[in-house]
């Protein structure tokens, strides 16, 4: 091999100079992949490195160039008699990165500036009660955007002044490299450093956007909330995210619900649940009972006769609207017997006569004993 000061092309490529063709190309693949510029956007030493993977590619791929560089090594190009590998105006694998990055950046339109820049979408939140969220609500939030500079209109130059072109890029939005080898040359394309791609150039900015074309505002959003909402739920509002750039649409604001927990109602999807406090002589006798609904109004509950406590009552389409639906779910009523703590010797006596019918052990009030019982359980009860 001759000396150039130039690596080896199969070091480059890491494979062995009896590497089969597959092994190149996947070789090539591997490392063009890795050290792309727009993948390496932050490393100075990528554009080098990837334009040296390129070139030893070109040369390894095709039989004929590499059968010449194995006998004569890079002065092949010259004392075989010279060979014109000129890659063209870019990379004809272009498609290979199609598959790694959605696009080439060798098939990108040299021409095509920047263009509209569709604003960001933006998040919020707004906090509710179970009660709005059975009605739907109107609701207002404070959202900071970035809305369209009235003074510049969204240009960014001061008024009465305009953008020029670029005489970095010449309005191209990017700019062309040639590198050349004795193999040939390639030409590389890149974003235009001076006008980041937008072909133009700002020479006066605007005063108060300071030539973004944007600036941050804080303001007040009316936001419709339908009927059936739950914590979770989101509401698009379109348009009402950042301003666009050069005339690009404004993103839209989502708007993320919490539904307050609820002091008497929990939610079940749709349904919702409810305990009802009752006496035992309810439950025992059975009784109809008025229990409350969530748009505030009451209901009446019958019990029947027998019921044991924790049993429940569905009460059909009292509950929860479906969001965006005509159904609505069903309140589930619990009874729940309440031990009172503290009873009239009227109640006391009843209880007692109860207690000795059923045989539940209790003693004959009139006794002191049973009497001094009930004081020291007084005594327990007010404590």
């Amino acid at each position: 091999m001759f000396a150039t000061g130039k690596r080896d092309y199969y070091e480059v490529l890491g494979v062995e100079r009896n590497a089969s063709e597959s092994d190149i190309k996947k070789a090539f693949w591997d490392l063009a992949r890795k050290w792309h510029p727009d993948v390496n956007p932050d490393d100075p030493s990528a554009e080098a490195k990837f334009k040296e993977i390129n070139e030893a590619y070109q040369i390894l791929s095709d039989p004929e160039t590499r059968s010449r560089y194995d006998m004569y090594g890079h002065e092949g190009g010259v004392a075989g008699g010279g060979w014109n590998a000129d890659f063209g105006g870019f990379d004809p694998f272009g498609s290979i990165f199609d598959a790694f990055f959605g696009d080439s950046p060798f098939t990108r339109g040299a021409a095509s500036s920047a263009g509209p820049v569709r604003g960001h979408d933006l998040k919020a939140s707004v906090r509710i009660t179970l009660e709005e969220a059975s009605t739907g609500v109107k609701k207002e939030i404070t959202v900071e955007r970035m809305e369209m500079c009235e003074r510049c209109g969204g240009e960014g130059t001061e008024p009465g002044t305009a953008r020029t072109t670029c005489p970095e890029c010449a309005g191209r939005g990017q700019v062309h490299s040639v590198g050349r080898t004795v193999f040939g040359s390639f030409t590389t394309v890149t974003t235009c450093p001076k006008c980041r791609g937008e072909g133009t150039i700002v020479d006066f900015p605007c005063n108060d956007c300071g030539g973004g074309g944007r600036v941050r505002k804080r303001g007040r959003i009316e936001v419709d909330l339908p009927a059936g909402v739950e914590t979770g739920s989101r509401v698009r509002i379109r348009g009402e995210g950042d301003a666009g750039l050069r005339g690009g649409l404004p993103g839209d604001l989502y708007v993320f619900i919490e539904v307050e927990p609820h002091s008497v109602f929990k939610r079940d999807g749709i349904d919702l649940r409810v305990e009802v406090p009752v006496s035992f002589t309810q439950l025992a006798l059975g009784a109809q009972i008025t229990v409350p609904t969530i748009d505030g109004s009451e209901i009446k509950v019958s019990i029947p006769s027998g019921t044991q406590t924790g049993e429940a009552f569905r009460q059909r389409g009292k509950g929860m609207p479906a969001l965006r639906g005509l159904a609505r779910g069903d309140m589930i009523v619990t009874v729940r017997v309440v031990t009172p703590k503290k009873l009239s010797k009227e109640e006391k006596a009843l209880l007692e006569q109860l207690a000795e019918i059923q045989g539940d052990g209790v003693a004959d009030a009139s006794s002191k004993k049973q009497s001094k019982r009930w004081r020291l359980f007084d005594r327990r009860q007010e404590a």
